[in-house]
């Protein structure tokens, strides 16, 4: 949340030697500076400011002021008069601008000289609506409006749910919570919707793909609803800063908006630096653990008293930081209650008392994983430290825009891993700071998800024959009721005046059936064998790879093995430890093809695209050593498959092309089957970096078109694909095709380019250089990963760009 609605608080440790000194110190110290490939300073910019409104109401200028805000940026005033005016907005603008105000002063505006007026606030996760509505209701009770502001969500006790369809004026939710615990009961919400004037979109950047697409749906249900009601909501929406957020926006909402992205904001200085670990194996291209440089050079600024955001890539990564984190202020004789976790899975009044002790002061560094990167208001920081490369440059900037929240000087750190991507930001780092910023995508006319919300929609309001759904026309709609009508889910209905309604018909609740994140609903929780309490929860994807039997599950920095992993009822049992590793999950995929929507026959390959099937199982779990990440032994696992139905872009390498380099002694079949391997790693870290997303969205597999797995001696047809992560995809295969010569083209030059002799994690990784085939041989002798590679290029005609 932006600092413009929270009272500015002291620090105890403000006064030790902060960034400024720490900077010196790495300076001196070569095994720290050597390593930084980029230090840039960010000019710090004064405010744009204009006197708060006169229209403003009296009793709002009075909280303003008890607040020192005499007057308000430019963008908060012109978003006010925007919004005054009648029209849907977007406010974009960097963060810790003070995005807030932009929609809170014309919703309390509204509250002020209208009693009956109602909002809507929606925000991605409950701990950011909780984080607001302490906000809200301060500013609100300075303001002496007493309508009231309370968070709906899955927590909401049963009585404040029934005072908050009933009297408040503002409801803070989230996307879920609307689709499956409002809409579907909207005449208990009556008086809700018929008074309903703005609803507020905030973190619009984080609804994207499949999400967002759904979040789409969800407001053509909202509109629909509300119209009936009597009601025509305005929308007030606020994002980060992404690459198109007046076309997203325009998209979410079906219409074009108004965009709002001067900011007026001041900013304080800021240094932006990059570290990439040493190499420790210059053979196969592999750098020091970033996850323990992050913990080390965090540890510093710990030390050196500067409050400190420590992002890292996962759940396990946070927790094993955390641990390496509270063993170095042991060792300097500090408390290691100044480093606390934040992510996903602690329990909500945990969560709550970490942003309390963050806000209070208390704590010094917060490790965290995402589950921060929104507005949540942690107060003050001063450095930023990423682990990793976080997906993109708009999420990058997200991340950094968490410190120098304040005047004065504040640290921006990158420490990059050795994966490709990463190395790829790393060779260009000069470029990071001018990239162009990643573009936000959604498709709610997606078949699958429009068909989903249009059972959900006829549940909550029948259809009229000639009724359209928000920009989806009326004839389109018809088609699908009659499919739905075909199924025995709705029922159509002719009236007295020969008019045809549909009505919903089946027995099921259709929101409960549909999840807005493509993930399941139930969650398993993990009890405390010796309490016999709930310590976490955690969502049935994650599951396999955390919580199968034997894991190290690992909670605030503590260690706990899972004893019993009860399926069926989805609870996991643990009991403490104090092991001197971790696990680390081991996963077989399998991707077969279903059906083929763009085909290129090529003169020496097949590339396609279009629907595939996606088996994924954890086969077994490594033990991981702390602090020196040996690999100490190995464990198996037997869990059910996880099956996704999505989308793929596929290269297939014909029979006769892998039989002609094997007859010509280029390699051994395993050989080549290895070099594919690698050809697929560099397609993926060029499919990433093209595509501009989080390389985390793009799976990748080598297999074969009917199905065979690829670790047998003989295989028809290798194929190798790039799905989609998501069920029924968001679009990225067929921009995959439709960009095919280029990511071919990319493969070859960053084959070519990269100064490895071998191949290492920057272009094809280290590959099987020790392990033998069936035969005796030993794989790679014949020739490196990385040659085999190129030889395999040249088989298939694809040369690097002229």
């Amino acid at each position: 949340m932006d600092l413009t609605l929270t009272k500015k608080r002291s620090t105890p440790w403000a006064a030790t030697h902060g960034v400024d000194g720490l900077l010196e110190q790495w300076r001196r110290d070569r095994r720290v500076w050597n390593n930084i490939v980029l230090d840039e300073t960010l000019e710090g910019t004064g405010a744009k400011s204009v006197p708060i409104p006169e229209t403003l109401d009296p009793r709002l200028r009075t909280a303003l002021a008890a607040r020192g805000i005499k007057s308000l940026y430019t963008h908060q005033a012109l978003a006010f008069e925007q919004a005054r005016s009648g029209k849907d907005l977007v406010v974009a603008t960097p963060t810790a601008s003070g995005k807030s105000l932009c929609y809170v002063l014309p919703v309390l505006q509204a509250l002020a000289t209208d009693r009956e007026a109602r909002a809507l606030f929606l925000f991605p996760t409950k701990a950011l609506s909780r984080d607001q509505e302490e906000a809200l209701r301060a500013l609100m009770k300075e303001a002496q409006l007493d309508h009231g502001a309370v968070t709906f969500d899955g927590d909401t006790p049963a009585d404040a749910r029934r005072a908050a369809r009933e009297r408040s004026g503002v409801i803070l939710s989230n996307p879920d919570m609307l689709h499956a615990g409002v809409l579907p009961h909207h005449a208990n919400w009556a008086r809700f919707f018929s008074g309903l004037k703005y609803v507020v979109i905030d973190e619009l950047h984080a609804y994207r793909g499949v999400f967002g697409s759904h979040l789409a749906n969800v407001l053509r249900r909202l509109d629909r609803v509300a119209r009936f009601h009597g009601a025509r909501p305005q929308y007030l929406m606020a994002s980060a800063t992404i690459g198109n957020p007046r076309e997203h926006a325009a998209r979410m909402l079906g219409h074009e908006v108004e965009l709002v992205s001067e900011s007026g904001a001041p900013r304080g200085e800021r240094r932006v630096l990059l570290y990439n670990p040493p190499v420790v194996n210059a053979e196969l291209g592999i750098r020091q653990s970033y996850v323990k440089a992050s913990a080390r050079l965090t540890a510093d600024l710990v030390k050196a008293g500067v409050p400190t955001l420590l992002f890292g890539q996962s759940r396990n990564t946070v927790e094993v930081m955390l641990k390496y984190l509270r063993d170095a202020l042991v060792e300097a004789r500090l408390s290691p209650e100044l480093v606390q976790a934040y992510r996903a899975g602690y329990l909500p009044q945990q969560r709550r008392d970490i942003e309390a002790r963050l806000r209070g002061g208390d704590v010094r560094c917060v490790v965290a994983t995402s589950a921060l990167e929104l507005g949540i208001d942690v107060g003050a920081l001063d450095a930023v430290v990423c682990a990793g490369w976080p997906g993109s440059v708009a999420a990058l900037w997200q991340r950094f825009g968490r410190a120098g929240r304040r005047q004065g000087t504040s640290l921006s750190l990158l420490i990059t891993s050795s994966a490709p991507v990463d190395q790829y930001v790393a060779s260009t780092s000069k470029q990071l700071l001018g990239a162009p910023i990643e573009q936000a995508r959604i498709d709610p006319d997606n078949v699958e998800v429009l068909v989903q919300h249009l059972k959900c929609a006829a549940f909550e309001l029948p259809f009229e024959a000639d009724e359209g759904f928000r920009e989806v026309n009326a004839s389109q709609v018809k088609e699908a009721l009659e499919y739905l009508s075909s199924h025995d889910v709705v029922h159509a209905a002719t009236l007295p005046g020969g008019k045809t309604t549909y009505h919903w018909s089946a027995d099921a609740y259709p929101a409960n059936d549909v999840s807005l994140r493509s993930l399941g609903w139930d969650n398993f929780v993990v009890v405390d064998l010796a309490t016999d309490k709930t310590m976490a929860e955690m969502d049935w994807r994650s599951t396999h790879t955390m919580l199968h039997e034997q894991a190290i599950y690992q909670h605030d920095g503590k260690q706990y093995q899972v004893e019993k992993l009860d399926f069926e009822n989805h609870k996991a049992f643990v009991r403490a430890v104090e092991p001197d590793y971790y696990t680390d999950a081991m996963t077989y995929t399998k991707v077969t093809v279903m059906s083929r929507a763009q085909q290129s026959m090529q003169p020496r390959c097949e590339l396609g695209a279009g629907e595939v099937s996606v088996v994924e199982r954890v086969v077994g779990y490594k033990k991981i050593k702390f602090h020196t990440h040996e690999n100490v032994g190995y464990g198996d696992v037997r869990l059910p498959e996880m099956q996704m139905h999505t989308t793929s872009f596929w290269l297939t390498v014909p029979e006769d092309v892998l039989q002609r380099l094997i007859e010509d002694g280029a390699g051994t079949r395993p050989d080549l089957l290895d070099a594919l391997r690698g050809v697929n790693a560099a397609m993926h870290t060029v499919a990433a970096v093209g595509l501009m997303i989080d390389p985390k969205d793009l799976g990748r597999c080598l297999g074969s078109r009917d199905g065979s797995s690829s670790r047998g001696e003989h295989l028809y047809e290798p194929t190798l694909f790039l799905y989609d992560q998501v069920p029924g995809g968001v679009g990225l295969a067929s921009r995959l095709f439709d960009e095919r010569e280029a990511v071919l083209r990319g493969t070859r030059s960053l084959l070519e380019g990269c100064a490895c002799e071998q191949g290492c994690p920057s272009c094809v990784g280290p590959g099987a250089m020790n392990s033998l085939s069936p035969a005796g041989e030993r794989v790679g002798e014949r020739g490196s990963r990385k040659s085999l590679a190129l030889t395999l290029l040249d088989a298939l005609g694809v040369h690097a760009v002229s």
